[in-house]
């Protein structure tokens, strides 16, 4: 049995073509001999990429959506490292290097548990910010038979007044299917 996702975005949003070109590129390499020194692509297949993203045609990439799916334990459960809010100040300081980036900061600004057919999400709401840029995000985070689903709506903090309401359209249609 095969997990899927499904999820709402902005019907003028656009698939992200980075995503579509690198997992062209691993099909390719995955073609290819493998390497004769052993030393390959090693520190890329420890790096967990977005499966998905979506986002405004024509933008940057500060303002979009996507989905990250990690290998994790196959009896992992995201309660194991407490509540939403426990696991949201966890994320926050994984993205600000607990103190080994002080020019980052974050802020946990809201967290909650949905449930839903027997899983748990986590709808976790954070801003991120440093010298060069404020973000705003929306992430919802679950676990199920050996793998950790997270979406992340992202946006500049300058705009979050206008895409919050969407933000929590998406985090709440987020769901796992199989």
């Amino acid at each position: 049995m095969k997990d899927l996702v499904k999820f709402v975005y902005p019907s003028n949003w656009v698939g992200d073509q980075t995503i579509l070109y690198r997992t062209a590129g691993k099909v390719e390499r995955s073609l290819d001999p493998p390497s004769l020194s052993g030393s390959g692509d090693r520190r890329r297949r420890n790096v967990n990429e977005p499966v998905v993203a979506f986002g405004p045609p024509g933008s940057n990439g500060e303002l979009n959506v996507s989905v990250i799916v990690a290998q994790v334990p196959i009896d992992f459960s995201i309660e194991t490292f407490g509540g939403p809010k426990e696991v949201g100040e966890a994320i926050v300081q994984t993205i600000t290097g607990s103190g080994k980036r002080p020019n980052v900061k974050g802020t946990l600004i809201q967290a909650n548990l949905r449930e839903d057919s027997n899983k748990k999400y986590y709808t976790l709401e954070f801003q991120v910010e440093s010298p060069t840029f404020q973000r705003h995000n929306v992430a919802v985070c679950c676990a199920r038979g050996g793998k950790l689903f997270t979406l992340n709506a992202q946006s500049p903090q300058s705009i979050w007044p206008m895409v919050k309401e969407d933000f929590y359209k998406i985090a709440n249609s987020f769901s796992l299917t199989s």
